[in-house]
């Protein structure tokens, strides 16, 4: 037994110094991709959402296991974001604060070595992009329970900022605190959401507990780590921030409990081969007029996965349109649909075009 793992411990140090040489030339080749594009043009853009995603979708494509696709996906991130950190530093604004579930999908997305900058607030978020502070923003959009975040819609009928990618985190709230003991817990601090996406467990199991909502995750678990008759409500690493105990891990009511964020830039993005577009139409409030919105996407075979309505600013009773379509911009069949659109409607923007969400 000693003779078989020693060997299988000498293979493995063999396929560490293999993988180890074989980073570094990756890595030198990343390097030589820079000075080319520089050589080229000096305000050159090294992140390409379009080549990441179709890097993660053809290795998981290969993937034959044993381990899963998902961390094929979290360890070429990595690799990715490192070789990428040699050509170009890279600042990304988030909705903050530090530990919000914003910040762990903003690493997961960019790889735990970028530098971000937590905000305050969505339009600060967009503020810090817009000023070239930070290179991109990350926003929420939509959960899969709670539906649309709109102060994200409603920013972008004020911003010229495109969509240059999204992000798809399974969110697992987890309740924490300084005591396990339920029965003496008096308060539960939390994001309104948290609360709501865990109103069924709460009501189960902490019902004679007050809950309270704040206005972030990260506010939950500080007011808590001061409070010993309280629990909060949050990711993982807001409790390693503030020196909390997972009491309970995964109490959300829907086990496929999942939020969509956008990565937001000045970078028009080219076809990965799986992509989706996101658009704003204004149209005037007269009989029909969602109908003429539909009808050039499904004349020309095209998907729509989502549509939101917000109030246009400008005139009351008046709405803005917001749509997700399956396909590129630069596809012949959604060229042709918003030659059709611009004909029926008031206003029709391009938001971005993007990868889909490689989870």
């Amino acid at each position: 037994m000693d003779k078989e793992l020693s060997a299988l411990r000498e293979r493995i140090d063999a396929l560490d110094a293999e993988i180890l040489e074989r980073l570094n030339r990756r890595a030198q080749c990343a390097e030589e991709v820079a000075e080319i594009k520089l050589a080229e043009d000096p305000n050159a853009k090294f992140y390409r959402p379009e080549r990441e995603a179709w890097i993660l979708n053809r290795m998981q494509e290969m993937n034959t296991g044993p381990l899963r696709n998902e961390q094929i996906t979290q360890i070429y991130r990595e690799i990715i974001a490192s070789c990428l950190g040699l050509e170009e530093s890279l600042c990304i604004a988030y909705l903050g604060p530090e530990g919000s579930f914003t910040q762990e999908a903003t690493l997961k997305h960019f790889g735990g070595i970028v530098a971000t900058r937590s905000m305050e607030s969505i339009d600060q978020v967009f503020r810090e992009v817009a000023t070239r502070r930070a290179r991109y923003g990350v926003v929420p959009i939509e959960n899969s329970t709670e539906g649309v975040v709109t102060h994200t819609l409603d920013m972008f009928m004020q911003s010229d900022l495109r969509i240059c990618g999204e992000i798809s985190l399974r969110i697992q709230q987890n309740l924490m605190g300084k005591t396990a003991e339920l029965s003496a817990i008096e308060r539960v601090y939390s994001h309104q959401q948290s609360l709501a996406q865990c109103r069924h467990w709460l009501s189960q199991h902490l019902a004679h507990a007050e809950q309270i909502a704040v206005s972030s995750n990260s506010e939950a678990s500080r007011l808590c780590a001061q409070d010993s008759a309280a629990l909060a409500i949050g990711p993982k690493q807001a409790a390693q921030i503030y020196g909390l105990e997972i009491v309970q891990a995964a109490i959300e009511d829907s086990a496929s409990n999942t939020t969509r964020f956008l990565v937001i830039g000045d970078q028009q993005v080219g076809p990965s081969g799986r992509d989706k577009t996101s658009l704003l139409v204004s149209t005037p409030n007269r009989p029909g007029s969602l109908f003429d919105i539909l009808k050039p996407l499904a004349a020309n075979g095209l998907d729509m996965t989502r549509i939101e309505s917000r109030p246009a600013r400008n005139t009351n009773w008046d709405y803005m349109f917001f749509l997700d379509v399956n396909g590129h911009e630069q596809d012949a069949a959604l060229i042709e649909a918003l030659a059709l659109l611009q004909a029926d409607v008031d206003l029709v923007r391009v938001l971005g075009s993007y990868p889909v969400a490689v989870v």
